[in-house]
């Protein structure tokens, strides 16, 4: 199995790096090699809730547990419902939401799908 991924234009397999990009040889569509390596990182990032069911952006969600918010006196209370949330890669949280008039980045394993 090549590492060499296919052409996304005419999704063909006979394609080859040249520099900083791929070329096809069968219809010479160049793409950079640094866009492909960052869509296959996009599509292995599966996140799943604390019962392991694969969330998605605008699924709705219930909090499991209190948490405290960090830098506040804050607490979102367990069984509080947020609706759309947005999956986003960025450090060790993968929801962002907005709740209670402010926006705030979640952990997935403090989540339940409704």
């Amino acid at each position: 199995m090549s590492t060499i991924p296919a052409c996304p234009q005419c999704t063909l397999e006979n394609t080859y790096p040249d520099g900083e990009n791929y070329i096809c040889g069968d219809c010479a569509y160049e793409w950079p090699i640094n866009a492909a390596v960052d869509a296959s990182e996009a599509a292995d990032a599966i996140v799943k809730d604390s019962n392991g069911n694969v969330l998605s952006d605008g699924d709705a969600v219930v909090l499991i547990k209190d948490l405290k918010v960090k830098g506040s006196s804050t607490t979102l209370k367990m069984g509080t419902k947020v609706k759309s949330i947005r999956l986003v890669g960025s450090g060790d949280h993968e929801v962002d939401c907005k709740m209670d008039g402010g926006s705030y980045m979640l952990k997935a394993c403090f989540l339940k799908k409704v």
